[in-house]
């Protein structure tokens, strides 16, 4: 059976639930001729709601095992300029998801990257700064990839803050620990609830 007779719109579901189960079939079965199919429908089929559970299905299968799709990160970056809200913040989350399997091609693809994030929704953001935390985490792109994560932590709507801080400490170490101290300190004042400052007061107690 074709893999998009599974899907929740094949099916006549609403739901996501269908394509989360078959995320878990398609990671544990190790299925490449299903992720191949997905990424083909992904791109070619003129079905809206076919192209949303391709990608639904292909991200949460990131989750699980990353390297299955990881092949596909010149796929996902091209539809980061998709005009499908839907498609651009699902593929921004699949290449999150990958980052951490093919640095040195997501690194190559920053500018897109980083374009899709300033301009994206609160998702597309989110993941964009978590590809950016991981790249900022790895020796080998933490002298670029650092100060591009501090200028989204400067930009950002304070709320977001907090779990951007959190998220982040994977990329401080002694040597840029005080930037990013001090950078948190001067956006303290910006937070409008309790619970927000203290998040990043426990932040900064974690790094001293």
């Amino acid at each position: 059976m074709s893999i998009i007779n599974k899907l929740a719109t094949s099916i006549g579901r609403k739901d996501d639930v269908p394509n989360q189960v078959l995320a878990k079939e398609i990671a544990l079965a190790n299925d490449n001729n299903a992720i191949k199919e997905l990424i083909e429908n992904l791109i070619n089929n003129k079905d809206k709601n076919i192209k949303s559970d391709c990608i639904k299905v292909l991200y949460e299968t990131g989750y699980i095992k990353p390297e299955l799709i990881s092949n596909y990160y010149k796929d996902f970056i091209k539809l980061l300029k998709s005009k499908n809200n839907r498609l651009v913040w699902g593929s921004m989350i699949a290449l999150d998801t990958i980052t951490e399997e093919k640095p040195k091609e997501i690194y190559k693809n920053l500018i897109e990257i980083l374009e899709a994030t300033d301009s994206g929704s609160v998702i597309t953001k989110d993941h964009g700064i978590g590809i950016l935390i991981k790249l900022a985490s790895n020796s080998d792109f933490q002298k670029d990839a650092f100060p591009l994560l501090m200028e989204q932590l400067r930009i950002c709507v304070p709320k977001q803050l907090p779990m951007y801080a959190e998220r982040s400490l994977l990329a401080i170490n002694k040597n840029n620990k005080n930037e990013f101290i001090e950078l948190l300190y001067s956006r303290m004042s910006e937070l409008e609830k309790d619970n927000q400052k203290k998040r990043i007061e426990k932040v900064i107690k974690k790094i001293n």
